[in-house]
């Protein structure tokens, strides 16, 4: 960034030592150190929001040309509006409930008779509560 050679920081030491003084060094040293660790969080905060705002123009202009896009492809494939945008499974028919019950597929028997058959299977849960049901 400053491209200082070993040169120029002896001659930068050599002359603090003479103004400041070796006895004040060392916190004149201290006091360099936290004005140079603000100086770099502020430039490191600036540069994160400048990062920021540089994504968030990206992530509006690549909306945009989806959206443009998007609206291309529906206007040639009108019937692509029955197309869910998710996961391409086609809507239900806009016709009358019987259409609709018409294009379900039928239940699987065989996976109905297993899941009767495993809920049967699962033992109850003992009563834990400490107290006594009266049978009668």
């Amino acid at each position: 960034m400053f491209d200082i050679g070993a040169e120029e920081l002896l001659a930068i030491v050599i002359v603090a030592i003479i103004v400041i003084g070796p006895k004040d060094m060392p916190m004149a040293m201290r006091t360099a150190g936290r004005w140079i660790g603000k100086v770099r969080r502020m430039s490191s905060h600036f540069r994160s929001g400048l990062d920021a705002m540089v994504r968030e123009a990206e992530l509006e202009e690549m909306e945009k040309k989806w959206q443009a896009q998007n609206k291309k492809i529906m206007e040639e494939n009108p019937d692509s509006a029955e197309m869910t945008a998710l996961d391409g499974e086609k809507a239900a028919p806009t016709g009358t409930d019987s259409d609709a019950k018409a294009a379900l597929p039928a239940p699987d028997a065989a996976s109905a008779e297993a899941r009767v058959e495993a809920t049967a299977k699962t033992p109850e849960k003992p009563d834990t509560s400490g107290t006594t049901k009266d049978p009668s």
